[in-house]
C-alpha cells in the first residue's frame, strides 16, 4: 500500500472517539486549583511585581535536619558507588535485585514517609538530593525511587489519605514495598476527558469493580501497590489504591525505551478488580485534582536530576577541553569550544539554583509553588538537554561512542551517549514541555480572567458581561499605570553588588512582561488561547527571569554565608551568575521581540496543509511500519 493510501486509511480510522473541545476544557478546569491561598513568587512576577523578599535570603535546610541527613546521604553514596554498574543495567535492561533490596534496607522507599510510620521523614529538599545522587550513578535507579515516592502512592497518601489508609500502607512502603501511578491510557495522555478505565460500584455497595488498561505505568511491572485513576458512574475521575496481587490485575507488557533501560514501565490491565470502597483515595470525583496537586511537588525531582546531569556534563566537557589539544592549544582555549563551555557552566549553576530554590520553597507551607514546580521542570529539562547536546558536540566522536566501546579500546569511558539517551525523556515525563507551558500560561492569565473573563464568555448573560466590563474598567485604571511606575534603576538592589544590575533588569522586565501580556489579551481576546506560540513566549520570558533571580540570590547567599567553604566559592558563583544573566537577558529580548512580530500564522497554516495530506508526495517511497 502506498504512503498516501496508508495515511488516508489511518485518518479515517482515527476520526472517531473524540470528546468535544468544550468537554475536555471543562474537565481540565474542574481539576484546577482555583484559589491562591499562599503567595507565589512567579505569579507575582508575571503580574509585574518582583517580590524578592519571598526568595531572598535564599532559603536553607534546617540545621537539625541537615545533621541527620548528611550521614545518611553518605551511606547512600557509598552503597551506590560499591554496587551500581550503570553500563550493565543499560545492557541488561534490569536493575539487579540486590540493588533494589539494598536501597530498601537504607530506607530509600520511605524517604519522605513520616518517622512515626517507619519512614525517614526527610523534607522535599533532602529527598531531591537523594534522588539526584542516585541519578548521578544511574538514571533508572532515580526513576525507580522517584516514581515510587513522587507520584506513586506515598505522596497522595500523605496529602489526602485517611488515618486508616496511612496506618495500613505507610509501614509497608517504609519496609520496601514499591508503588506506581496509573493515569495514562493507550488513547489518553494529557486529555483526561477521554479516560476509559471505569470503576463501577458492586451491588452490595462495599466495593468497586475496576476495568481498563493503563499504559506507561512506571514501576507498574514490579509494583506492590498502585494508585489508579478511573471513571465512576457520575462520569468523574476518582483515585483508588489497588494492590497488584489482587485477582484481575495483569501486567500485559513491559515497555522498552530509547534510554533508561532499567525502568520497569508497562501496560497494565484491570479486569473486574474488586477494590474495597475504603481504598478510594480522597473523595469521589477528585482523582484528577489529586493527580495535579500531587504533581506540584512530585515533579520537583526532575529538575534536581537534570541539575546533577548538567554538572556531570560540565565536568566531562572541562576535562576534555583541558586534555584534547588541537592546533597547538587545548580545545578549551579555542573560542568555539570556550563559548559552549562557559555557557554550560553558567547555566548549570542556574539550574542547581532553580532546583534547590523550588524544593526549599515547597518545604515551607507559606508558599504556593504550583508555578515554581512547573517552571523548574520545564526550564531545567530544556536547558539540561542543551548542555548534554553541547557536551556531545565538544567530545565529538568520543561523545557519540558508547562508554563500553571507549573503555574496551583504552579511552576514558565517559557515558555521554547513554546520558543523552537517558535524559531525553525528561522533557516528556510528568508533563511534556508543551503541557507545562500550557499549564503555566493558564495560571498566568488567571488574574485577568477573574476580572474580565465574562466579557469573552459566550455563555455569560448580557448582565454578567456588563458587570465584568465595569469591573475591568476600574481594575485596569489602577493596574495599568502601576505597570509603568516603579523604580528598576540604581541604587535598588545595591547589596547584590555586581549582580544588582541584573535584578534591576528583572524588575523592569517583569512590568514589561505584564504589559505585553495585557496587550495580547486586548488584541486577541478569547482567541489568545489558540495562539499558543505567543503564550509560550511569555512563559519562556518568565522562566528566564525566575532563573536569573534564583542564580543571583543563591550567589548572594554564598557571599553572605558564615561557612568558609561557601565564601570560597562565592567569587566564582557570582561570576557564573553574572554570565548566566547576561546570556539570559539576550534570550529574553529575543522573546519580547517575537511576541507580535513572528511567523506563527504562516507556520500554522503550513501545518494544517500537511495535516490535510497535501504534502504526501514528499513521503512517497518511504516505508511505513504496519
Amino acid at each position: 500500500m502506498s504512503t498516501a493510501a496508508t495515511e488516508k486509511q489511518r485518518s479515517a480510522e482515527g476520526a472517531g472517539g473524540h470528546v468535544s473541545e468544550r468537554e475536555a476544557r471543562k474537565v481540565a478546569e474542574a481539576a484546577r486549583e482555583k484559589e491562591w491561598k499562599a503567595p507565589s513568587f512567579l505569579k507575582e512576577l508575571f503580574n509585574g511585581r518582583v517580590q524578592l523578599a519571598l526568595i531572598h535570603p535564599f532559603p536553607e535546610v534546617p540545621q537539625e535536619e541537615l545533621e541527620r541527613a548528611t550521614p545518611w546521604l553518605e551511606k547512600l553514596d557509598k552503597f551506590l558507588k560499591e554496587n551500581v554498574d550503570a553500563e550493565a543495567i543499560d545492557r541488561d535492561y534490569k536493575i539487579p535485585e540486590k540493588i533494589v533490596k539494598g536501597l530498601a534496607e537504607l530506607g530509600c522507599m520511605g524517604i519522605k514517609i513520616p518517622q512515626e510510620y517507619g519512614g525517614l521523614g526527610f523534607s522535599q529538599t533532602i529527598y531531591n538530593r537523594a534522588i539526584a545522587l542516585a541519578a548521578s550513578y544511574e538514571g533508572s535507579i532515580a526513576v525507580l525511587l522517584s516514581a515510587h515516592q513522587s507520584i506513586g502512592v506515598p505522596q497522595p497518601l500523605k496529602l489526602f489519605g485517611t488515618p486508616e489508609q496511612k496506618k495500613k500502607y505507610f509501614p509497608r512502603f517504609a519496609k520496601g514495598e514499591i508503588s506506581a501511578f496509573a493515569l495514562t491510557e493507550p488513547d489518553v495522555g494529557s486529555d483526561p476527558a477521554r479516560m476509559q478505565t471505569s470503576a463501577t460500584p458492586t451491588e452490595d455497595g462495599e466495593a468497586y469493580l475496576l476495568n481498563g488498561d493503563k499504559l506507561w505505568c512506571t514501576n507498574g511491572t514490579i509494583a506492590d501497590i498502585i494508585v489508579v485513576m478511573a471513571r465512576t458512574p457520575d462520569n468523574r475521575i476518582t483515585a483508588f489504591i489497588v494492590e497488584s496481587d489482587w485477582p484481575g490485575v495483569e501486567v500485559v507488557h513491559r515497555c522498552h525505551f530509547m534510554g533508561l533501560h532499567g525502568i520497569e514501565n508497562g501496560l497494565l490491565r484491570f479486569t473486574n478488580v474488586r477494590v474495597p470502597k475504603e481504598n478510594m483515595l480522597w473523595d469521589q470525583g477528585k482523582g484528577l485534582k489529586l493527580a495535579l496537586i500531587t504533581l506540584n511537588t512530585g515533579r520537583l525531582t526532575i529538575p534536581a536530576t537534570c541539575s546533577v546531569a548538567a554538572k556531570a556534563c560540565v565536568g566531562i566537557a572541562r576535562r576534555f577541553s583541558q586534555e584534547r589539544v588541537q592546533w597547538g592549544r587545548p580545545i578549551g582555549k579555542h573560542d568555539a569550544v570556550a563559548q559552549m563551555l562557559g555557557r554550560m557552566a553558567a547555566t548549570a549553576f542556574a539550574m542547581e539554583a532553580v532546583s534547590e530554590l523550588s524544593a526549599l520553597m515547597s518545604d515551607q507551607a507559606r508558599f504556593d509553588i504550583r508555578l515554581e514546580a512547573a517552571m523548574a521542570k520545564l526550564w531545567n529539562t530544556e536547558r539540561g538537554w542543551e548542555i548534554i547536546d553541547d557536551t556531545l558536540q565538544i567530545r565529538s566522536g568520543r561523545g557519540y561512542e558508547s562508554a563500553t566501546s571507549l573503555k574496551a579500546r583504552g579511552d576514558r569511558p565517559e557515558p555521554v551517549e547513554r546520558m543523552m539517551r537517558d535524559f531525553r525523556i525528561n522533557m516528556i515525563f510528568e508533563g511534556s514541555s508543551e503541557i507545562m507551558r500550557l499549564f503555566i500560561a493558564r495560571e498566568v492569565v488567571d488574574t485577568h480572567l477573574r476580572v474580565a473573563g465574562a466579557i469573552a464568555d459566550p455563555e455569560a448573560t448580557f448582565g454578567a458581561k456588563l458587570a465584568a466590563f465595569i469591573k475591568a474598567g476600574f481594575y485596569y485604571a489602577a493596574w495599568y499605570p502601576a505597570r509603568w511606575l516603579g523604580w528598576g534603576r540604581w541604587p535598588r538592589y545595591g547589596e547584590f553588588g555586581p549582580l544588582a544590575k541584573h535584578l534591576r533588569y528583572v524588575n523592569r522586565a517583569s512590568r514589561r512582561l505584564a504589559r505585553k501580556l495585557f496587550y495580547a489579551i486586548v488584541r486577541f481576546g478569547p482567541k489568545l488561547e489558540k495562539r499558543q506560540a505567543i503564550l509560550f513566549r511569555f512563559v519562556e520570558i518568565g522562566a528566564e527571569l525566575f532563573a536569573m533571580c534564583a542564580a543571583c540570590t543563591r550567589a548572594q547567599a554564598l557571599r553572605n554565608s558564615k561557612s568558609p567553604e561557601d565564601r570560597a566559592q562565592a567569587d566564582m558563583a557570582t561570576h557564573l551568575a553574572d554570565t548566566f544573566c547576561r546570556v539570559g537577558r539576550r534570550r529574553i529580548e529575543d522573546r519580547f521581540g517575537r511576541v507580535f512580530r513572528n511567523d506563527d500564522v504562516t507556520v500554522y497554516h503550513t501545518a494544517q496543509r500537511v495535516m490535510a495530506n497535501e504534502a504526501l508526495w514528499m513521503e512517497e517511497g518511504i516505508p511505513v511500519p504496519e
